[in-house]
This record gives structure tokens, sequence and C-alpha cells, in this order.
């Protein structure tokens, strides 16, 4: 079975083609610019060099397109009829409460998602987008839905719930969601595996670290907590957003800057780390920075850090106690150093790093001391593999 995994953002889309039979990647690419100028498909056929195709790409059923055309190149591609495609699945970020689950995608679901796209203007338009466009290129093709919301449905309701008149979750769905669920399903499982113990029996704290970062406690397999919120702006301090503040904030930016439009844009893309430092929304320029002695690069690391620290303790409080904390994605999986500095002063809980098995980037490893009473272990996230294993599963059924 081959399945097909598109991820669709507002002007870009991500895929990867499997082979299910092993899971294995046969080929990925990313479309960059869908609708401005300069658009491009870069795309590799697994264990040969990238191929990158400049041209213009309108829309998203015209990147679709490219992606299938790019599959069945005589040069490049690895398919030789789209007849061997047997599903395809996509990321979408918004499920609401709606689905807790992956689900096969049919007219019922899509009208559901639609109605999700108050809780994410930015990002639910571009994954229908995408579901519609395969379904005008392929349309007895059968799709499925993984949705970044679904994990976190077990939170209880002193989780999810907001200190606010609760006419507002009954008459809008005001609530905490949080995101990343996919990746925080995928390496919970996977620190399980490592540790050789049923995740049923285990308390986990992973920690999604990269431009967007959230933090997720999982009790005997299911989400108890996560720091993302209404919308991915809540939590630790991130690549370009502000992390947690005080609600008040935004209406004092709004009134400095004149629109709440402006702080919202403000708090979102100028903020975390980069706003902080005023050098870069990349922990890797945030390192260079402190090297040279700058005080905000520094300011900025040290408050991701704390962040970080201060909710795997809230965490391990919430869930009486933690067996393992995950570090992932393009921070959590590359940066020693963040690692060794948000799990310093954990002591109290039993945590101790091993500085030398620490001292790499991008594997999996158990990073923490032998006589460490909690696990600590990096696990390189894997979304895309958790799609195609979900889509194969629900295909099959």
């Amino acid at each position: 079975m081959k399945v097909l995994v598109l991820n669709c953002g507002s002007s870009s889309l991500k895929y990867q083609l499997f082979d299910m039979g092993d899971e294995r990647v046969l080929a990925k690419g990313l479309i960059e610019r869908i609708g401005i100028e300069g658009s491009r498909l870069k795309h590799t056929k697994v264990g040969s060099d990238a191929v990158s195709i400049e041209t213009s790409i309108p829309d998203h059923k015209v990147a679709v397109k490219l992606v299938l055309d790019a599959l069945l190149d005589k040069g490049h591609g690895v398919l030789s009829s789209l007849d061997e495609l047997s599903a395809v699945g996509h990321r979408v970020v918004h499920a609401g409460e709606k689905f807790a689950c992956s689900v096969r995608l049919d007219g019922a679901v899509m009208d559901a998602l639609k109605e999700c796209v108050p809780l994410a203007p930015l990002h639910n338009p571009a994954n229908i987008t995408g579901i519609e466009a395969i379904t005008a290129v392929l349309p007895e093709v059968p799709q499925v839905g993984v949705f970044d919301t679904a994990f976190h449905q077990t939170m209880p309701k002193e989780a999810y719930m907001y200190g606010i008149p609760y006419r507002y979750y009954e008459d809008y769905k005001v609530r905490r969601y949080g995101f990343h669920g996919t990746s925080h399903f995928f390496v919970a499982n996977r620190c399980a595996e490592i540790l050789g113990k049923p995740i049923e029996d285990l308390k986990i704290i992973t920690c999604h670290l990269g431009n967007g970062s959230s933090i997720t406690a999982v009790k005997n397999g299911k989400c108890v907590d996560t720091t993302m919120g209404f919308t991915p702006l809540a939590g630790v301090l991130m690549g370009t957003r502000c992390g947690d503040i005080d609600p008040s904030i935004v209406k004092f930016i709004a009134e400095k800057e004149g629109s709440v439009d402006k702080a919202d844009s403000l708090l979102n893309k100028e903020s975390g780390v980069h706003g902080v430092s005023g050098i870069s929304s990349d922990l890797r320029d945030i390192e260079d920075g402190m090297a040279k002695g700058d005080e905000r690069a520094t300011l900025a690391f040290n408050m991701l850090s704390y962040g970080i620290t201060k909710y795997i303790g809230a965490y391990a409080a919430a869930m009486g106690g933690v067996d393992a904390i995950v570090f992932t994605a393009g921070i959590g999986e590359n940066c020693s150093l963040i690692r060794e500095s948000a799990t310093a002063s954990l002591g109290f809980l039993g945590v101790s790093v091993d500085s030398k098995k620490n001292d790499f980037r991008g594997e999996e490893r158990v990073i923490s001391s032998d006589d460490s009473k909690v696990k600590v272990v990096v696990v390189p996230t894997n979304e895309e593999l958790v799609i195609a294993r979900d889509t194969k599963k629900l295909v099959s059924l």
C-alpha cells in the first residue's frame, strides 16, 4: 500500500510518499510560495539528489497536480501510475471538539472542518483547500484527516476550561484545545517503546520545542494537560510568539499601537525569542549571540529554558510524578544546551542528565544518567508517519 501524506499551509505544501509495507519513505518534497511570485517545488526521490522546479503555482490545485507529476516523472518519480496510490492522509490543524481521533474524509466531515474555520482561520482553510484539490484530481482515492487537536481531547474539563463566563464556552467553544498533538502522541509512544514499558503504566512529559513550542502531560497514554490553548499563542516562549502573558497586555498594546489586529500580529509574529533578543527567532543565532556576550540573547534563552522547567515541574505535580521527559522537534532534537539548562534544577524530581550522552544533535537517544530516577529521552518526531499509519488503518477497515 502506498500512502501520500500532505501538509498544506496557506502558501506551502509539504508531502511524503510512504510504502506502508515496510513504512519506507519513497519520496518527499516541499512547494513554497503558492499564489506568490517565485513559487517552486523541491522534490527528493529517496536515495537521489533533490530536484528543484521553479514555475507558476497559482493555487493548491495546481500544487497538488505538480506533486503528482513529480511522483510520476520518469527521471525522479517513484510511481508508474496513479493507480498505485492507495490513499491520501492530510494534516488538519483544528477539529474543535468534533473529532478525538483520525477519520476518513467525507461530506459530513468536511462540513465539520469548515465549521472549525473560525477557530483556526489561518490554517484550516489551507487544509481544506488541499483536501478539495486531491478530490478534484483523484476523486476515487480515499482520504483521511489527522488532527493536531485530537490527542488533547482527553484533557479533563478543569484543565481545558478558562475562568471566563461559561456561556463563552457554550456559545463559541472558547476553551483550551492544544496543538502539535500528532507529534506528542508519536514521541510519547516511542518513548514507552524505548523504555520497554507499556505507555499505560507511564507518566511522560513531552516537550515539542521548535519555532512553535508546546509541552504536554501524558498520563497512562492520555493527554491530561498541554501548554498551548485556544490558539497556539499560549505556553512557553517561542520563535516569534510571546507565550503566556497577562491578557490585559493585549488591550494595553492595542491602545498604544492603534488596533487589536496590530497587537495580535505583534504578539504572534514579532515577539518571543526574536522580540526579546532583537537578533533572530532561530536558537542557533541566539547561542551565537550568547557566546559573544549579548545580554538580550542570553535573556531570551533563559526565558525559554525557565518556562520549560516551570511547566515540567507543574505537570509532574499535576500527574503525581513523572517517569520520563521527552525532547523533540527542531530545538528539542538539536540543542543540547536547552536540554541541559531546562533540566538542571530538576534534581528534586530525580532528574539527572549525563552531559556526555547529551552532546549530540538530531538522534534518538536516552540522555539521562544511569542512576536518574526519571529517564530523559530525545526522540525525533515523525508526524508524517503517524498520519500514514492512521490512513492505512482507516482505509483498510
